[in-house]
């Protein structure tokens, strides 16, 4: 590993460190790194209209404290996020301490007004009509139809755009989750007010009725056709093809492409209200930075217009929920490219906190589950990366090696090979397996300044790595306790919709038929035993063994993925990894890589965008907000912070505000309990409580607010 490098086994320390990496060629791997985006989700709402003044006079009505109303989301969004409460009337929610501050002033002046507005938006549930129609937000691999629809308004896109800029260079245009994109060689670059003409000449297409054609030309004759037209892009991407015939599809008799399809038959196929270009990028041709600049047009399209409002509704909502945003406003993490360096990040006290809480709460998990706690260095040999094969597969996304003295040390991309580290170091028998270590473990890897976003991709992150070390009739039962583990420790955190692919193997493999055998035969039997339904992706495991991967489905239907279960024949071999059977004769252990999260930052992303930012009453880094209305009531408060301190409880104490103001700020930090202090209530020992999720609880003696939040603790419940 390196000299003057500590690696620490069994031990039971608070601060974080990782996961390994899981595919032949580790990139591809969901513990490597997952995708950025995420899937549309599943269903929302056909009537999306957003309700104006009533939604604006709810919102200020609920802020000032008049009754528990909508959160701010859209009717499309409403129709799946559940029931809302409707506003309590003003009079059940003034306790008798507050009564005087809360007329006095704007009560007095303005609650008839805002308290009759204060109603909660249109739900499913509303007498005026019928609940409005589910609509099914389907994916690329979802929808045959969509696909087509995808794939067909990307070749419109970019005969537009030669159209209306004929020295734009065509390259590729591909269908993805929720649309397409096509990129161009332009070096001028497209605008807003471009990707909006652009839009305009693709509906004139789609208006025109063009057939789509497709043709089979010799390689020679689809040569000479690209130099014709002069697509030097076009003509690397022949070189590439190697089937034949090769295909073309055109639309009428005005423009063509290389293509294998499918396309819809008719451009009129395409509904012209369920399109639109969304954004414009720069994009390296084939992904090489050595290689010109592309401008990258981002579009969507759907079957109906119908969709297509729901999808912008959806967007809306996504927005809402956007970590990098809800970050900075609720002040938990940064990431200071300018000054520090970007994809780097600053946990901040409240984001450190929570991040501490869900450490903890893994940590100890995996010690009832009979794990061991390790921790390694954050950087080793070169020569250990050579071994293991990252050297090799994984070069690109590794940071160049560090000179030390005469060696050459690599900070790890992978916790892996020190994990072997520490194995080489024991000797072991069949009675000691299997062997069960876990780690939070800190990775760094290279990542492009353009790929980079928020926590979802990031050059250094903790990976929530464990490896396990088995005999090969352990495996089932293995398999099985991490699925168990996982369910628990994803459930906890609100995540019960999962989606469950198995990987089995390649054409290109290492280890033997019996062993791949065994070793798929027993990632099939702990699904079976866990009953969990599960797709087959034939061929899509690494080389060196078959995997499980896992998404979850956050709050607004997107689909994650996060963890995975990999088995690996690969590195026990490449290190030489031992253990002495029953016939004291060495054997080679088999070996499984394991994350839940797969990256802790990357999921607090994930976690922070499934609740808008209003964390469950557990994990809030505030959860209480005590709200003196006079300063009388001082020494009450300040007592009543003691007493929830020493009861584990996280409560602050805002003041010199007006009321109104105190809870607004407090909805805005999304604080769970609101505890709201007069001088009745200091009087009485009581609080007035309101929470963020369902608004006024009414008045509570102090103790009975402290025991329910401890309780809530204690079971890590959402509420109070």
């Amino acid at each position: 590993v390196g000299g003057g490098l500590v690696v620490a086994q069994g031990a039971l320390v608070t601060f974080p460190i990782g996961s390994c990496s899981s595919s032949p060629r580790y990139r591809y791997s969901s513990m490597s790194y997952c995708p950025i985006g995420a899937r549309a989700p599943a269903v929302v709402s056909a009537s999306a209209v957003r309700v104006g003044k009533t939604n604006t006079m709810a919102a200020y009505a609920r802020r000032v404290g008049f009754g528990s109303v909508s959160r701010g989301v859209t009717a499309a969004v409403a129709t799946w996020a559940g029931p809302r409460p409707v506003a309590v009337p003003v009079a059940s929610i003034v306790a008798p301490g507050v009564a005087s501050a809360m007329t006095r002033g704007f009560g007095r002046r303005h609650a008839s007004v805002f308290a009759s507005n204060a109603v909660a938006e249109p739900d499913a549930s509303s007498a005026d009509g019928p609940a409005p129609v589910p609509i099914k937000l389907l994916t690329s691999d979802e929808s045959e139809e969509l696909l087509k629809i995808r794939h067909t308004t990307a070749h419109i896109c970019a005969m537009a755009t030669q159209k209306l800029f004929p020295t734009a260079q065509c390259t590729i245009g591909p269908w993805i989750d929720r649309g397409f994109y096509y990129d161009f060689y332009y070096p001028e670059g497209f605008s807003d007010k471009d990707l909006k003409l652009i839009k305009k000449q693709m509906i004139k297409i789609i208006n025109k009725d063009y057939p789509l054609r497709r043709e089979e030309v010799t390689r020679a004759e689809a040569e000479r056709r690209i130099k014709e037209i002069n697509e030097p892009y076009k003509l690397e991407i022949l070189e590439s093809i190697k089937t034949e015939p090769i295909t073309i599809y055109h639309i009428g008799d005005e423009w063509w492409d290389l293509c294998a399809g499918p396309h819809v038959e008719s451009t009129k196929q395409i509904h012209p209200k369920a399109i639109d270009l969304e954004s414009v990028a720069g994009a390296y041709w084939r992904g090489d930075e050595t290689r010109p600049m592309l401008q990258r047009i981002y579009g969507t399209a759907w079957s109906t217009p119908e969709e297509m409002t729901a999808y912008n509704e959806f967007k809306l909502e996504a927005a809402r929920r956007d970590h990098r945003k809800l970050g900075k406003d609720l002040n938990l993490f940064s990431i200071q490219q300018e000054e520090v360096g970007g994809g780097l990040v600053f946990w901040h006290p409240k984001g450190a906190l929570m991040r501490n809480m869900i450490e903890n709460f893994w940590k100890d998990l995996h010690l009832q589950r009979g794990y061991d706690l390790l921790y390694t260095p954050h950087v080793g040999k070169a020569d250990l990366w050579k071994t293991s094969g990252h050297a090799d597969f994984y070069a690109e996304n590794m940071y160049k090696p560090i000179q030390v003295e005469d060696e050459m040390y690599q900070l790890k991309p992978m916790n892996c090979p020190f994990h072997v580290a520490i194995y080489k170091d024991g000797y072991f028998s069949y009675k000691d397996l299997p062997i069960r270590w876990a780690e939070m473990g800190t990775v760094y890897r290279y990542e492009r300044s353009g790929t980079m976003h928020g926590l979802f991709r990031v050059r250094g992150f903790t990976q929530d790595d464990a490896h396990i070390f088995c005999l090969p009739h352990q495996i089932a039962d293995e398999i099985l306790g991490v699925l168990d583990l996982t369910e628990e420790i994803l459930g906890q955190f609100g995540f019960t919709d999962f989606e469950v692919n198995l990987s089995t193997r390649p054409e290109k493999s290492v280890g033997d038929d019996a062993i791949w055998e065994k070793a798929e035969g027993a990632l099939i039997e702990s699904l079976n035993r866990k009953g969990w339904a599960y797709a087959v992706d034939d061929g899509g495991g690494a080389f060196y063994g078959p995997k499980i991967d896992i998404k979850i489905t956050d709050a607004i239907g997107r689909k994650w993925q996060c963890s995975t279960v990999q088995l690996d024949f690969n590195l026990p071999e490449r290190f030489d990894l031992q253990y002495v059977d029953a016939q004291n004769v060495k054997q080679r252990p088999i070996m499984i890589h394991r994350a839940i999260f797969g990256s802790l930052e990357r999921f607090f992303g994930i976690l922070t965008e499934n609740y808008a930012g209003a964390f469950p009453l557990w994990m809030a880094p505030t959860q209480v907000r005590l709200l003196p209305v006079t300063d009388t009531v001082t020494p009450y408060v300040e007592e009543v912070q003691r007493k929830m301190r020493e009861a584990g409880i996280r409560v602050d104490i805002t003041t010199n505000e007006r009321l109104a103001k105190l809870v607004r700020n407090a909805e805005k930090q999304k604080v769970p309990v609101m505890c709201v202090v007069g001088e009745q209530e200091a009087a009485d020992g009581t609080l007035t409580v309101r929470t963020y999720a369902d608004g006024d609880q009414g008045a509570f003696a102090m103790q009975d607010v402290i025991d329910r939040i401890v309780v809530a603790n204690k079971g890590k419940k959402e509420k109070f």
